[in-house]
C-alpha cells in the first residue's frame, strides 16, 4: 500500500457525495465504493436513471426507459425519446465565465488560456458559419490538426449543429488518413499547414493535398496556416481560411440553439484498427458519450470545478476526446502539441506548475524517460495542487507508482486506468475513496460488469483471465460506420462468448477487487499505448520492392517496455540489407506513423499461416513470450506446419541471450 486518502479527501469526494445523494434522493444507504460498484451492475437501469437526475442532462423531450434490454449486444437504445446536445453540455457549466476552460501550449506557440466565455463565443460563431456552408445534422466533418485549441473548438462547433466530428493526427502518413476518412464521406476538412516536434517542423501542405484528392466528397477545405502563421497558402484554391471563418460578429447565447437530436444520434467516429481490412470506423451516440464521460470525470477522475486536467495526447487517440470530459464537470483541460521531452525533458512538469494542473496524465513510458533524466518535478516546480496522477496508454508496474511518490510528493491520488477506443472511457480504474497499491488499478468501474474468464467462461479471482463485460453500457458503440448487418461489431467483440464483450486484454482482479491488465490478448499491436492494426503495416511493408510476404508481432516485457519485431519473407534472391531495412522503416513511417516502425526487421524462410489463411500472430506472439510452442500454436490447425520452426528457434536463441 502507498497511499490511503485522507477523511477529509474521501469526504470531499465526488464518489462520497453521490453516497449522500443517493441516500437523501432515493433512500438508498450504500456503506462504501464496493457496494456502489455492485449496485451499478445489478440495478443497471436504477444506477443509469439516477446518473440522469444527479447530472441534470438536459433534454427537450424526456425518455421513455433508461434501457431496451439488459442483454449484450449490438443496438442496445439508451434513453430513447430523449433529444441531447453533448456540445451544449460541454459548455453548459455555470462558474464564472472569465476562468479558463482551456490552457493551450505548444512548440510554435507560449502558454495562453482561452476563458469559458470566449470559447462559447468561438464556438457559437464557428457552427453559425458551418451552417452557413450547408453543414447540418448528419454530415461528417473531419480533421487533419494538431492537439491546439483551434481543434478543439472545430470539434464543439461540429457537433454543437449535430454534424459528426472524426479526427486524425498530422503526424499520420495520407494513407491511414484516407484509409479513415474516405469511410465516413466527410462533407468539410480542417487542415493545418504542419506541426513542431522536438524542435523540427513537419511541413502538411502536400499531404493536405493528397487526402483533400482522394476525398470526393468534400465541399469545404478549412485550411489553417499554424506552422507559419504569415502564410497563407492553401491546399486547394477554393480553401477558407480559419481567420475567415471566425471574423464575424459575435453571436449571443440566446440566439443561438444547439441541434438537439435523438438517442441514437451519432457523435463522433473514432478507429481502432484490426488485423485485418480497414480500420474499424466506430461510431458513438451523443447519449451514450455525454453518460459515459460525465460518470468517468466525476467518479474515477474526481473532477471539480476549478479543476485543471492534462493528459499527454495527439487528435488522433481517443485519450483526447475523453480529456475534454473535463468541461463538463467545470475543470479547465490543457492542450500541448508538441514533444514531451523538448526543450527538456521536464517541459510538460513545467507547464503543469503554471497551468496549476490537478490531474496529471502520461504514459508508463514517459516516466522511463523522467527516470533516466533524473528529473525530480517536486523538487524543481510548484505542484502543490496536484493532486491526482491519470497513468494510462499501457499497463503500469510497481516502480512506475513509486516514481510519483518519491519525485514527485507523497500525498498523491496515482491512479492507473484502462479501457479502449471502443468505448471512449475505461472498464477499470480509480476511486479517490480507496487505497493505492503497488502497480495496481484500484476497481472496476460504475455501471461496467468486468470480469476475468478462463477460455471456456468460468470466472477466476486472482487468475489471470479474459476481460470480459457482461452486462451493456451506454457508450458501447452505437455502431460501426458501414457495418451491414452489425457483421464486424460481433466479429470484433461477440464472436468468442455469446452474448458477452469479450475485449481482447488479458486481467487479472483480486480479492479487494483490485485489478491487472497484462496486454493485448489478440493480435492488435499495442505498443507504448497506440494500438496499431497489423494489416496497417502489412500494406506498407509488402509494398516495398522485394517483400514478398510478412508478419509483425508486439510483445509487452517487464517495466512496461515492448518489443516489436517485423519478420519478412523476401522474393528469391533478395536478401535483407541496409538498404532494404531503410526502404521498410522510411515506407512504415510514410504511409502510417513513426510508431509504426518495428524494433528489428529480420529475414525469414517463411510466415505461417492458418488453414483459413490467417496469419499466426497471436501464437507467435506466445511463443516470443515464452509460451511453450505446443501450447501457443497447434500445427494441425497451420496450412505450412514446418514454417513455425524458425520462430521457435528465434525464441530459444533470444531466451538464452538474456539469461546470459
Amino acid at each position: 500500500m502507498l497511499w490511503t486518502p485522507t477523511k477529509d479527501f474521501v469526504e470531499k469526494s465526488n464518489v462520497t457525495q453521490f453516497l449522500t445523494w443517493l441516500r437523501d434522493r432515493r433512500g438508498l444507504n450504500l456503506a462504501d465504493y464496493d457496494a456502489l460498484w455492485h449496485w451499478s451492475v445489478t440495478e443497471i437501469e436504477a444506477f443509469w436513471g439516477a446518473l440522469w437526475d444527479y447530472f441534470e442532462v438536459q433534454s427537450s423531450t424526456p425518455y421513455s426507459r433508461v434501457v431496451d434490454r439488459l442483454t449484450m449486444g449490438p443496438g442496445v437504445r439508451w434513453f430513447e425519446g430523449s433529444r441531447v446536445n453533448f456540445a451544449e453540455h460541454m459548455l453548459r457549466y455555470e462558474g464564472n465565465v472569465d476562468e479558463p476552460g482551456f490552457y493551450h501550449l505548444s512548440e510554435t506557440r507560449p502558454l495562453g488560456t482561452l476563458s469559458r466565455r470566449e470559447l462559447g463565443a468561438q464556438v457559437r460563431i464557428l457552427a453559425t458559419q458551418l451552417r452557413a456552408l450547408g453543414v447540418g445534422p448528419g454530415d461528417r466533418v473531419v480533421s487533419y490538426m494538431p492537439n491546439i485549441v483551434e481543434t478543439a473548438v472545430a470539434m464543439l462547433a461540429t457537433v454543437a449543429i449535430g454534424a459528426v466530428w472524426s479526427s486524425a493526427a498530422p503526424e499520420f502518413g495520407v494513407k491511414t488518413v484516407i484509409e479513415r476518412f474516405s469511410q465516413i464521406e466527410p462533407k468539410v476538412l480542417f487542415a493545418a499547414d504542419g506541426y513542431r516536434f522536438g524542435g523540427k517542423d513537419f511541413d502538411r501542405l502536400e499531404e493536405a493535398r493528397s487526402i483533400i484528392a482522394a476525398l470526393p466528397s468534400l465541399k469545404t477545405v478549412v485550411w489553417l496556416p499554424y506552422l507559419r502563421p504569415g502564410v497563407e497558402a492553401p491546399p486547394v484554391p477554393d480553401a477558407v481560411l480559419w481567420r475567415e471563418l471566425m471574423d464575424h460578429s459575435p453571436v449571443p447565447g440566446h440566439l443561438f440553439s444547439y441541434e438537439r437530436v435523438p438517442h441514437d444520434h451519432p457523435l463522433w467516429v473514432v478507429f481502432s484498427s484490426g488485423t485485418t481490412g480497414l480500420p474499424k470506423a466506430i461510431v458513438h451516440s451523443h447519449v451514450g458519450a455525454l453518460m459515459e464521460m460525465m460518470k468517468l470525470a466525476h467518479f474515477h477522475l474526481n473532477l471539480k470545478p476549478g479543476g485543471v486536467i492534462f493528459f499527454y495526447t495527439t487528435t488522433g487517440w481517443v485519450m483526447w476526446n475523453i480529456i475534454l470530459a473535463g468541461l463538463l464537470m467545470g475543470s479547465a483541460v490543457v492542450l500541448y502539441d508538441g514533444s514531451p521531452v523538448h526543450p527538456g525533458p521536464d517541459v510538460l512538469w513545467k507547464m503543469a506548475a503554471d497551468t496549476g494542473a490537478t490531474c496529471f496524465g502520461a504514459s508508463p513510458t514517459y516516466i522511463q524517460i523522467l527516470e533516466r533524466n533524473g528529473i525530480e518535478p517536486g523538487r524543481d516546480f510548484d505542484l502543490s495542487r496536484l493532486e491526482s496522477i491519470l497513468l494510462g496508454g499501457s499497463p503500469s508496474t510497481p516502480e512506475n507508482f513509486a516514481w510519483f511518490y518519491d519525485k514527485v510528493k507523497r500525498d498523491l491520488w496515482v491512479t492507473s486506468q484502462s479501457g479502449g477506443t471502443e468505448i471512449a472511457s475505461g472498464f477499470v480504474g480509480a476511486s479517490p475513496t480507496l487505497p493505492v497499491h503497488a502497480g495496481e488499478i484500484q476497481t472496476r468501474m460504475l455501471g461496467m460488469d468486468v470480469h476475468a474468464w478462463t477460455d471456456d467462461g468460468r470466472e477466476v479471482t486472482g487468475e489471470v483471465g479474459e476481460l470480459v463485460v457482461t452486462s451493456p453500457f451506454p457508450s458501447m458503440p452505437a455502431f460501426f460506420w458501414n457495418d451491414k448487418g452489425d457483421k464486424r461489431y460481433r466479429e470484433s467483440y461477440f464472436e468468442v462468448f455469446d452474448g458477452v464483450w469479450r475485449h481482447g486484454d488479458f486481467i487479472k482482479i483480486n480479492e479487494r477487487g483490485g485489478c491487472y491488465i497484462y496486454g493485448r490478448s489478440d493480435s492488435t499491436l499495442n505498443r507504448y499505448g497506440v494500438r496499431i492494426g497489423t494489416a496497417e503495416i502489412y500494406r506498407a511493408v509488402e509494398q516495398v520492392d522485394g517483400v514478398l510476404d510478412s508478419i509483425i508481432v508486439c510483445c509487452e516485457l517487464p517495466g512496461g517496455n515492448f518489443y516489436m519485431p517485423l519478420f519478412v519473407k523476401l522474393k528469391p534472391g533478395r536478401v535483407l540489407d541496409e538498404a532494404m531495412r531503410k526502404a521498410i522503416n522510411g515506407k512504415l513511417r510514410l504511409d502510417c506513423s513513426p510508431r509504426h516502425v518495428p524494433d528489428e526487421i529480420h529475414q525469414v524462410p517463411d510466415v505461417p499461416y492458418t488453414l483459413t489463411g490467417k496469419k499466426l500472430e497471436v501464437p507467435l506472439r506466445k511463443i516470443l513470450m515464452g509460451w511453450a510452442p505446443e501450447k501457443a500454436a497447434s500445427r494441425d490447425a497451420m496450412a505450412n506446419p514446418p514454417a513455425i520452426d524458425w520462430y521457435i528457434g528465434f525464441a530459444e536463441e533470444r531466451k538464452q541471450t538474456a539469461v546470459a
